[in-house]
């Protein structure tokens, strides 16, 4: 089975909010297989590769959501703001998939944080918050950050770390399924920026 290439009846781990190096792990457990770090960074790897290979198909069947890019122009504008992606993906997929659709121009990629950092989103911000604080030269704290995420997982990841979070029901997720989660701030959707820049700007508190 090639990267990026997954038959509809082989069995998977579960994908929604959960970490790349997880996702492998658990869906080479459903397979019967062993495997150690070196068999993530090869499959890694190759999933990377398979990206760049069906990047032109990415953009042909995906699209960003209605105003995601707005909402990152509107961010960039704001004084002391800077943007990162800390995700599930692996850095070069989430490098392929941002640049596919022009969403990658205000991204500060070596302050982020990605799947091949850690298996669980919590630690993955802390991580984050440590690569910002040595990049700037200065202490990031928690309620410096804004996490802007989709499911529980990245609630609940924000939670965990005092992070200020805004929840965005466009994924899988529901607005009362975030709200459960954790985020006292949820927005339907990307189109309206000026409640998401209200809402970052009031430290995840929808105005």
């Amino acid at each position: 089975m090639r990267a990026g290439h997954r038959r509809t009846d082989a069995p998977a781990g579960k994908i929604d909010g959960i970490t790349e190096s997880v996702i492998f792990r658990e869906t080479a457990k459903l397979h019967g297989l062993t495997i150690d770090r070196n068999d993530f960074e090869r499959f890694a790897e190759a999933l990377a590769e398979a990206h760049v290979m069906r990047c032109a198909d990415l953009r042909e069947r995906g699209q960003a959501l209605p105003g995601a890019s707005a909402a990152l122009d509107a961010l960039a504008e704001m004084p002391d703001v800077v943007q990162t992606v800390v995700t599930g993906n692996v850095r070069p997929v989430a490098e392929i998939k941002l640049q596919a659709f022009g969403l990658d121009r205000n991204i500060v990629w070596d302050i982020g944080a990605f799947g091949e950092d850690d298996d669980v989103r919590p630690e993955l911000v802390r991580i984050a918050l440590k690569r910002a604080t040595a990049a700037f030269g200065i202490s990031v704290e928690p309620a410096d950050a804004v996490l802007i995420g989709d499911t529980p997982a990245d609630v609940e990841a924000a939670v965990q770390n005092g992070v200020p979070v805004v929840a965005v029901a466009t994924g899988r997720s529901t607005v009362d399924v975030l709200r459960e989660a954790g985020a006292t701030c949820v927005l339907p959707d990307l189109c309206d920026t000026a409640l998401l820049v209200a809402a970052v700007k009031h430290h995840g508190q929808c105005p």
